[in-house]
Parts: structure tokens; C-alpha cells; sequence
């Protein structure tokens, strides 16, 4: 992915990171996939900050364009524990909003994103966690493709997980 370049999200960028993630949001509620509703509210400004506060967001940019996001916490926070259950001493590193801008869907950002994350953020970990609605067979579909095992279900959310030693 020679015209793409994924770094660690600076907090200057909070704003265009929340903007790409509502669109995405839209784009959802527009193909009526119920998922990240919540962002179109604002509810997850909060945590989206801490995030990249953190140094746990990553961007996507070609030339000085955001088109890409993604956080992956070494840590859980209350959702992920009402997902996977609370782990006393976590081996996991969580995926959350992971997000490519529409324009730019199926150029395979979205896999070499992944993979990036796989080689390069480890703390230590042992697997990659995520999670998804269900009834989004397409993500579903691709978080299979991508090397994800399905490991179960909570709440209509489809859990997935990938070892990364």
C-alpha cells in the first residue's frame, strides 16, 4: 500500500477522526445495518479522545487526507467486558472503530490495515479482539477472510478473535 500511510492519530486530528467516523455511521444507518448509531449522537466523543490521547488511535492518510481510523486498546473498557466478559489480566488487544471512508472502499485498506495492526502494535498481547452486529453478514464475512475466528455471540453481536504470536 505504497500511496498509504498508517501512524499513531495526534490529538489536532480528534475532530476529522469523529467527522469520518459519523459519515461511516450514516453510511450504515443508510444501508439500515443498526451499528455505531451511537456516534451520530456524540455519546463516544468522549472516549474517542481518550483514545487518541492515549496513543491507542491510528490513521490512514493519502497525501494530508484522513482516510482511515482505528483504535486498538491493550486494555477493556465496559463494553468490551459485556461482549468477551471481564478478563482479570487481559492477553488481548481490542479493535474499535475501525473505519475506511466509503470513497476509498474496496481498494483492500481495510485488510492491510489489519495486517499492519497484526505486525506492528503487539503489548505484549496475544490476540486480537473484536466484535460486530451479527446481521452484518459483509463484515461478518470479511473479519473471516481477514484470519478472524468466530468464537460466539453476545447480545446479537458477533465476537471474533485472531492470534498474533
Amino acid at each position: 500500500m505504497e500511496k498509504y500511510t498508517i501512524r499513531t492519530a495526534t490529538e489536532e486530528e480528534s475532530d476529522n477522526i469523529i467527522t469520518l467516523l459519523k459519515e461511516v455511521a450514516q453510511w450504515l444507518q443508510h444501508k439500515e445495518v443498526d451499528q455505531w448509531q451511537y456516534l451520530l449522537g456524540g455519546e463516544a466523543t468522549a472516549e474517542i479522545l481518550e483514545g487518541i490521547r492515549e496513543k491507542y488511535t491510528y490513521v490512514v492518510t493519502k497525501e494530508d487526507e484522513i482516510i482511515g481510523t482505528v483504535t486498538v486498546s491493550p486494555k477493556q473498557n465496559e463494553w468490551d467486558e459485556y461482549i468477551f466478559g471481564k478478563e482479570e489480566v487481559s492477553n488481548s488487544l481490542y479493535i474499535h472503530r475501525f473505519a475506511v471512508n466509503r470513497k476509498y472502499k474496496g481498494n483492500g485498506i481495510g485488510e492491510w490495515m489489519l495486517r499492519w495492526i497484526e505486525e506492528n502494535v503487539q503489548h505484549d498481547k496475544e490476540l486480537l479482539k473484536l466484535d460486530c452486529v451479527g446481521h452484518n453478514v459483509t463484515l461478518n464475512d470479511f473479519y473471516k477472510r481477514c484470519g478472524f475466528e468466530y468464537v460466539g455471540s453476545t447480545d446479537g453481536h458477533s465476537m471474533f478473535q485472531k492470534s498474533i504470536i
